[in-house]
């Protein structure tokens, strides 16, 4: 589309809240994750612009938020929106919008693109330890070469035995146990013996993070990296990710890696403070997430130099996919969608057949 074109209007903007099941592995222990929903914003030019968001329940008043600010965008131009001054599903079904208009993909509003392809982990809840190595040999025939693990102190290491008896040295694994773990004493004799299987890439969270000389006594006391979550994924809806946050623990040399949770702009200027310390991350904007978020999430990685360790979204996780194509994943990597805008597309018929409101 030429610069010179007239003005475009926004015709209506949808909002479809969605409930697709979690894969039977992960459903037994956890029925629903996160109350998602889809937007679609169309013009007057054929357009469409698609995004995701999810929180935790909810609530009545907070949809009718959303219908209020969605109502408020009809007959607007969406090239004069300003899209990260809204929500992040309005952000990225405008930016897709802009995208097309402009033919670039998502990525360009980002800077420059660094990778094509995204590593990502397989993923589980918490299982017992035969449960968990079946559900790795699904990973691994999927080619997934990282797996990252809900872990519970008692029985994390029987886990990660029969994770390499099954699957092999090659695989690797995340533990990450949401600070389970507690305390230093208890995390550094798990990591002693974690540590002799030489498959553990990495222990996320393991003791409580209201003292990071923990994690810095820690890190002293095991091989292997130590990496801190800052922020939660905008999914959640929850605390943003804090680039002063990372720079407090840079600064309290506590961590090997960074796991950051957040919108787009927030994990750009959150992994920008880490690379200036040479630190690599991973990045989780949604987590459980559907295939929008990913595919959003997956270029905004792309353009972010040290996010090279496998990141948290997992479509896969769920029964079905609800786009059309466009998010490609292959052996453990999602491939960074070429189109312009997003590159991916809503199929309607899932979409309806999931749509709770």
């Amino acid at each position: 589309m030429e610069n010179g074109r007239g003005e475009m209007k926004i015709t209506d903007v949808d909002l479809f809240q969605v409930e697709v099941p979690l894969i039977p592995a992960i459903a037994k222990s956890r029925q629903r994750i996160y109350d998602i929903t889809i937007c679609r914003i169309r013009t007057d030019e054929g357009l469409e612009g698609i995004g995701e968001s999810a929180v935790y329940n909810l609530s009545s008043s907070g949809r009718a938020a959303l219908e209020e600010r969605a109502a408020s965008f009809v007959g607007v131009d969406p090239l004069v929106l300003n899209a990260f001054g809204e929500l992040p599903l309005f952000e990225c079904a405008l930016l897709d919008i802009s995208g097309q208009a402009y033919g670039i993909p998502v990525h360009k509003f980002f800077g420059e693109r660094v990778r094509d392809r995204v590593m990502v982990s397989y993923w589980s809840s918490p299982m017992e330890p035969d449960e968990t190595a079946a559900e790795a040999e699904v990973g691994a025939r999927m080619g997934f070469t990282n797996h990252k693990l809900k872990a519970r102190s008692w029985n994390i290491v029987e886990t990660v035995r029969m994770l390499k008896e099954v699957v092999g040295v090659d695989y690797t694994v995340g533990v990450d146990p949401n600070m389970e773990f507690r305390y230093p004493h208890i995390a550094a004799r798990l990591a002693s013996e974690l540590e002799s299987f030489g498959t553990v890439a990495v222990l996320e969270d393991p003791v409580l993070k209201n003292n990071l000389d923990w994690y810095r006594l820690l890190r002293e006391k095991t091989h292997i990296p130590i990496a801190l979550h800052i922020g939660a994924p905008q999914a959640a809806g929850a605390r943003p990710c804090n680039a002063s946050e990372v720079l407090e623990a840079l600064k309290a040399e506590c961590v090997d890696y960074l796991t950051l949770g957040g919108s787009a702009l927030e994990v750009k200027r959150a992994a920008a403070v880490a690379e200036a310390a040479d630190v690599p991350c991973w990045i989780q904007m949604g987590g459980v997430c559907l295939g929008v978020l990913a595919a959003y999430s997956v270029h905004v990685q792309s353009t972010i130099p040290n996010a090279t360790l496998p990141c948290d979204e997992l479509p896969f996780v769920r029964t079905h996919d609800i786009l059309g194509g466009g998010l490609v994943l292959d052996k453990g990597h999602f491939i960074v969608p070429e189109g312009p805008g997003l590159g991916v597309k809503l199929d309607m018929n899932v979409v309806e057949k999931f749509r709770v409101a």
